[in-house]
Parts: structure tokens; sequence; C-alpha cells
């Protein structure tokens, strides 16, 4: 299954979370939703669904730790709160010695705090204590990312966490076990190279892109 753009893959994965919307108004406790985007690209994701299940919508951001001399080889990442996940394997692959870790770190906290203040401004990250939190991505890749997101959100006090994304390997669930309550998709190949060639449009997004849809997403 291909996606023409992000904006349909959004409207795509907000039928698979329907029954979020059922929820409300339940004496189950998990009926208060809010909606996490990864920026850039599962921003505009997150968009279609906030506006589907009437949920605000915020960014979860995340830094990829890139490795020394091949910075798009993910050795893991980070995230606010002082989050960190290091695929161990990637590390002992490429050799990256401690010294090297803590060099990249200590620059993509830097980024991480850059672009927070960026995309929201002076407003604070939305409050997830308590209801359920849709972290959502436009794929899965390494998941890193998603790993990292979902636990700087379980370490917010979200009640409920549901981890959503239109494309990814077929066992992304077993890789990521245990971070989310729930995991959704709407479709998972066998053959799985990247993200980007499972979408017609996979223009980079930009951050001015960002802060539109969560401007869309508060009026």
């Amino acid at each position: 299954m291909h996606f023409a753009d992000r904006r349909d893959a959004g409207r795509r994965l907000a039928d698979r979370l329907g029954h979020l919307v059922v929820d409300r108004g339940t004496d189950r406790g998990d009926h208060d939703v809010v909606v996490l985007g990864l920026p850039r690209g599962g921003v505009p994701v997150a968009l279609e669904i906030a506006l589907a299940l009437s949920a605000p919508l915020d960014v979860i951001v995340v830094r990829k730790l890139g490795a020394p001399f091949q910075p798009e080889l993910a050795m893991g990442a980070i995230g606010e709160g002082g989050v960190r996940v290091v695929d161990e394997a990637v590390v002992r692959s490429v050799g990256a010695t401690e010294e090297e870790i803590a060099a990249i770190e200590a620059r993509e906290r830097t980024e991480l705090a850059r672009r927070a203040q960026q995309f929201r401004g002076d407003a604070v990250p939305i409050a997830v204590e308590g209801r359920t939190a849709v972290i959502v991505d436009d794929g899965i890749a390494t998941g890193s990312s998603a790993r990292v997101a979902c636990r700087i959100v379980r370490a917010r006090g979200a009640s409920r966490l549901v981890l959503a994304v239109p494309v990814a390997p077929e066992r992304w669930t077993k890789e990521l076990r245990g971070e989310a309550d729930e995991f959704v998709c709407v479709s998972a190949p066998r053959w799985y190279r990247s993200v980007g060639e499972w979408y017609r449009d996979f223009t980079q997004t930009t951050d001015d892109e960002v802060i539109r849809c969560l401007e869309r997403a508060a009026h």
C-alpha cells in the first residue's frame, strides 16, 4: 500500500483510531486524548488524526544520535527530559567511543532545545498526565525515535500510550514490545527498505509547516 502524501497517510491512520473517540464519555478513564507528532514528518500525519479525534496536538521532540562519519546511521536517540536510548549493536559496529557519543549527544541536546522552543515558542508542552497519548510518526525505520518518544511520554505520566504510524516493517511490534500499550499501523509489509518508498510524495517537511500544523490544530 502506498500513500499519496503525509496528509493522506494521516487520514487513513485516523480511520484506525476511531475507537479512541468511542471511548470518550465512558468510565474507562482513558478517553482524554492528546496527539503528539514527531517533528518534522510525523506532524502533518498527526494533524489529520488530531482533527479527526477533535484532540489537541503537540510535538514530541527527539533527536537522532548519528554515528561518527555516518550521521544518517542512528546509534540511538534523545528526547526532552533527559531521556536517552542507545543501540549498542550499532555503537559496536561503528566503533564509536564514549567520548564521541557524549560530544554528539551534547550537540543534539542543544538542537533539541532550539527546536522545542521554535515549534512551541513560550508555550509549555501539553499535559499528558492521566491521559491517552497517541504518538505519531510518518513511519518506522530503526524505531529509535519512536522508542525515545514513548519513554518520554511514559515519564510525563500518560495513563495509556498508543504508537501509531502509517507504515512499518512487518516485525515492528516485536521490536518495540513493551514501549506502548497499543500499536496501530495501516501497512506492515514484509519487504521494507525505507519509509519514503511507501509515499508517492515524501517531500521533506519544513519547520514552518510544523508550526502551521500546530497553529491549525490550536484554532
